[in-house]
């Protein structure tokens, strides 16, 4: 039995388990709307991308 594969998908190496929840005004939401279109990015993706240019302003 220890030739069986295991099914499922592989474990992360970075997994995302803190959730987040924000309010955002209209002009917010459009700002980060317009960047993920022109990124071809999720809302998810587009604000850990400003969350890492926080950081760089260090």
């Amino acid at each position: 039995m220890s030739d069986k594969k295991n099914v499922g998908r592989p474990f992360a190496e970075n997994p995302k388990s803190q959730k987040l929840t924000v309010r955002v005004d209209n002009s917010e939401i459009r700002i980060l709307d317009d960047y993920c279109q022109r990124e071809n990015v999720s809302r998810a993706d587009g604000v850990r991308n400003g969350i890492r240019l926080l950081q760089d302003e260090k």
